[in-house]
């Protein structure tokens, strides 16, 4: 993530502090809710879950070793999803993934 020390301080202290549930319960649209399972930023286990729990039409969708800025590290597969669910396409914990690996090779050490 880039930004300013305080821009950054100042966004986790009203997230950590403010307490969204009516929030979330007063939502009726559908919402993705969507969750890197690898967050530094955001715990997972207490936040997405609850989330999807409280929305009247939440769907959760997990993504397993994804970071907090997942929308950029990975934006092939969010996209991808986050259309799928615009188009009322299957989405959310139930779709499975392709696992992909990509193999780079490593140069050879130069002398």
């Amino acid at each position: 993530m880039m930004g300013g020390t305080k821009a950054h301080y100042d966004c986790i202290k009203a997230f950590s502090e403010t307490d969204f549930t009516e929030d979330l319960k007063a939502i009726e649209v559908p919402v993705a809710v969507l969750h890197g399972g690898d967050d530094q930023v955001v715990p997972y286990a207490d936040s997405a879950p609850l989330s999807a729990k409280l929305l009247k039409n939440g769907t959760l969708k997990t993504y397993p070793g994804y970071p907090h800025g997942m929308a950029t590290t990975h934006a092939d597969v969010i996209n991808k999803d986050i259309l799928a669910f615009i188009r009322g396409e299957d989405f959310g914990a139930d779709r499975q993934e392709e696992e992909r690996l990509i193999v780079e090779p490593i140069p050879a050490p130069v002398e």
